[in-house]
């Protein structure tokens, strides 16, 4: 099978259902947006990491492929490769474990650090945006909400994952000066 198969040369492209959208669609941006995402995740995979990191980032890549072939479908009544509460609680448990170990915030952290920190923190800031477009298709069409709250918690751990990265590597949260 060959990689292109011209189809979208009129700027359309297929969704789950063989329904065709234009490439500009909402749907299309937002699930490639969460596409940029999992990419950005695989550049932190090529560096140094915890086993304990390495694995939960692995698991969210698998993850971030439901939740695009979830914006992929927008038939609702198809309930095959949909993001569940369970990813959600995944997400939530993954944050709790490594909080923890963590002193509690007492002011803004810039994103820095260590190179990989920085990378996760790049990692959120794209999870954010992906979460607004999320936010934006459900303005126009009916989606699963649970995309929505998947991507806000997905945010948090990236956040929590970076003080992680930081801490183990006896780094401080670098504080936001007014």
């Amino acid at each position: 099978m060959k990689i292109y198969t011209k189809t979208g040369d009129d700027g359309t492209t297929g969704l789950i259902g063989n329904k065709r959208v234009k490439k500009s669609n909402p749907r299309i941006a937002t699930y490639g947006m969460v596409d940029e995402l999992n990419a950005s995740i695989g550049i932190i995979l090529s560096s140094k990491l915890g086993k304990d990191i390495r694995d939960l980032l692995t698991k969210i890549q698998n993850d971030l492929f439901v939740v695009g072939a979830d914006l992929a479908n927008p038939n609702l009544s198809n309930k095959s490769n949909r993001v569940t509460s369970d990813m959600v609680l995944f997400l939530e448990k993954a944050i709790d474990r490594l909080e923890e170990k963590l002193s509690p915030i007492t002011f803004f952290i810039l994103p820095g650090g260590d190179l990989v920190v920085s990378q996760v923190h790049l990692a959120r800031a794209i999870c954010r945006r992906a979460e607004i477009n999320v936010v934006n298709l459900s303005e126009v069409d009916k989606i699963n909400n649970e995309c929505l709250v998947y991507m806000n918690r997905l945010s948090d751990l990236l956040f929590v994952i970076a003080r992680t990265i930081n801490k183990r590597k006896k780094i401080s949260d670098v504080a936001w000066k007014k």
